[in-house]
């Protein structure tokens, strides 16, 4: 577009100015694991597992303040205490244990401990669905919660041909969706367990 804005001898000065059409943002593709916040988490009652992502903050003390993610054996690594077990403590568990073992170290240590990420306790939901993936399972949940909180289903499910693949493999509930929505078949609308994969053809 452009304006006149000065007569500069007898002519014009024209100023070109460029509007600038936005341009389409780049859209992340949708994470694989759909992470819970951290208020989520229940301090007292969720128990930490291993690829667990925890914030251990010290009062005061940022050198041994520290983000780390929960190993294979059920450990992390912190500054002055080394090797410490986490797996199967609720957050406020380790906080007060921690709080413990480093009154060694520093006087009266105030320990705040969170859950940044959950990778311990995952479910998992598969085909035609808006958003397939990993969830995390911080509170029970059953075949139903986990569809609709992965946006529900696209218009070429199969809503009588959803099945429940157990962690094991070796077990698979049938689940007739539209018969579950409707008030009947509620048996079908399984509880899931860590591991657990919704199958929706």
């Amino acid at each position: 577009m452009t304006r006149p804005l000065h007569t500069v001898g007898g002519g014009w000065l024209l100023l070109l100015l460029t509007t600038c059409m936005p341009l389409p943002c780049a859209v992340a593709p949708q994470a694989q694991t759909n992470a819970d916040s951290p208020s989520a988490v229940s301090p007292s009652s969720y128990e930490i597992g291993t690829g667990d992502v925890l914030h251990i903050s010290v009062w005061d003390e940022p050198q041994l303040t520290e983000t780390a993610t929960v190993r294979p054996d059920g450990k992390i690594s912190l500054p002055l205490l080394y090797d410490v077990a986490v797996a199967g403590m609720t957050p406020d568990d380790l906080q007060k244990s921690l709080t413990e073992q480093l009154t060694r170290f520093v006087r009266k240590p105030r320990v705040t401990v969170t859950v940044q990420e959950i990778h311990s306790r995952m479910v998992f939901v598969t085909g035609e669905v808006q958003r397939p993936g990993a969830y995390p399972l911080v509170a029970p949940m059953n075949v139903v919660q986990l569809i609709a909180r992965s946006g529900g289903l696209t218009d070429f499910a199969r809503q009588k041909k959803i099945y429940v693949l157990r962690a094991d493999k070796s077990t698979r509930v049938n689940v007739n969706y539209e018969k579950v929505l409707r008030g009947h078949a509620t048996e079908q609308n399984v509880d899931l367990a860590p591991g657990d994969t919704v199958v929706v053809p």
